[in-house]
């Protein structure tokens, strides 16, 4: 029963039927979110180098597989950010790697609020195993017969508002919606089999609320649109003793999770969540995101009013 269900998951995905998201899914997003912001590069206001890897339904054949390496830093008296990154992501019989480069321009507004301008491209190289999937049919283009591979250049761009507590962003990935490979087949009943990367919206929005010297609450949430489907992420965060973030987090239409980041040192920190689907998305099973950071830097300042970052 799983072979079959990754067989249609993996069809659906290749050739369009659904206007479902296409990038990767991430729980630990506001903790590293140039993943989803590429205006985020810089925000640190240290050189931070982030690596993260996430495995969606652990045990489902062909699920989600997700590893990022990205680094960033401000640099021109914190008026400009740049990064670097890299992102590999498998999903059934399609595997994708991408190598981005990142912009920003930090405006500071006043003494509190900066406002970055960001943009990130990049290249994206793809690979689809065919072989993999049993198309049923004697009209499949001789190129989806065999596997196949496929590069594209890839735009983002991003907007992100941030203080010591608070933060908005607004992002837009694929903008110049990438069209991978189109097929017609010749028979009598014409079909066409088209893979291109449809425009990828973000709204995200976070403030820390300080209790105590050594007890921080801090909420976010995340909307996503991608066509016509929409999603939204909502976590409850607490920033406890200076050292560790809990939180739990719920998902639209999946489920629940949880997640934990520690401060090994002011410069070193780890980053755990996991995730699990409710109703028919609990046969999919459970999902796991490990996250690790490293600041060249102090970051004193931002262990005592954390932002997210």
């Amino acid at each position: 029963m799983k072979k079959i269900l990754i067989i249609v998951m993996s069809v659906l995905f290749l050739f369009q039927g659904l206007n479902a998201q296409q990038d990767p899914q991430y729980s630990l997003y506001q903790f590293n979110q140039m993943i989803i912001n590429p205006a985020y590069a810089g925000a640190r206001d240290a050189l931070a180098i982030i690596a993260l890897r996430r495995d969606q339904w652990v045990g489902f054949p062909g699920a989600p597989k997700t590893m990022v390496l990205s680094i960033h830093a401000p640099i021109a008296n914190k008026n400009i950010g740049i990064g670097l990154s890299v992102v590999r992501d498998d999903i059934g019989p399609r595997s994708t790697t991408g190598f981005y480069g990142n912009f920003a321009y930090i405006l500071k507004l006043n003494q509190k609020f900066k406002l970055s301008f960001g943009l990130n491209g990049g290249y994206n190289s793809y690979n689809f195993n065919f072989d993999e999937i049993d198309f049923k049919k004697d009209e499949v283009p001789a190129e989806l017969s065999k596997n196949l591979t496929k590069g594209t250049l890839d735009i983002n761009a991003g907007l992100f508002l941030r203080s010591k507590s608070f933060f908005v962003g607004f992002s837009a990935s694929h903008i110049n919606s990438p069209k991978v490979y189109s097929y017609e087949t010749a028979s009598i009943n014409q079909g066409k089999f088209t893979y291109k990367e449809f425009t990828h919206l973000f709204f995200s929005l976070g403030n820390s609320f300080v209790f105590s010297e050594n007890l921080v609450f801090a909420p976010t949430i995340l909307l996503k649109q991608v066509k016509s489907d929409f999603g939204m992420d909502i976590n409850c965060n607490f920033f406890l003793y200076k050292r560790l973030w809990l939180g739990a987090f719920y998902r639209s239409e999946y489920g629940p999770g949880a997640l934990v980041q520690f401060y090994a040192t002011d410069k070193l920190r780890f980053g755990l969540s996991y995730d699990t689907g409710l109703g028919n998305a609990s046969k999919l099973g459970s999902s796991f995101e490990v996250m690790i950071g490293f600041d060249f830097a102090p970051t004193k300042a931002k262990m005592i009013n954390p932002r997210f970052l």
